[in-house]
């Protein structure tokens, strides 16, 4: 939910806690999760999901969410996800890591543009089902 606020973006949040606890951290989770901690707090994390791509004909990481706590920031939090996502990949035999970043980000693309990712501009679709 804190993401969510950052981006002013709470009313979009449909699922629960306990839909996540179910769906994540149960047999055979939905998605994954790297935590950050500083101290003795969780300050951040990364959420992800493996997918296959039919194009490249492998598996490919698809992170959902990156966030650190605005007291947090500036301090490498965020980089040590980003890389740990790499190690991930590495260990897992996964072949790319793919995310979304909202246009005009302009902080968060150099951010990832300073690890080295590269930047595609691609429009994106969500058709919701059933409404």
């Amino acid at each position: 939910m804190a993401l969510a606020e950052h981006h002013d973006q709470a009313d979009y949040v449909l699922t629960t806690r306990t839909e996540l606890s179910r769906c994540g951290f149960k047999e055979d989770p939905k998605f994954f999760v790297l935590l950050a901690e500083y101290g003795d707090s969780v300050v951040g994390f990364l959420s992800y999901t493996i997918e296959y791509s039919i194009w490249l004909g492998a598996r490919y990481m698809n992170i959902d969410d990156v966030f650190v706590e605005s007291r947090h920031r500036g301090k490498g939090i965020g980089e040590a996800l980003m890389l740990k996502s790499k190690e991930v990949c590495r260990d897992a035999g996964v072949s790319r890591v793919r995310w979304e970043v909202e246009r005009g980000n302009d902080s968060a693309i150099r951010f990832y543009e300073r690890l080295g990712a590269k930047y595609n501009e691609k429009g994106v679709f969500r058709w919701n089902i059933g409404e």
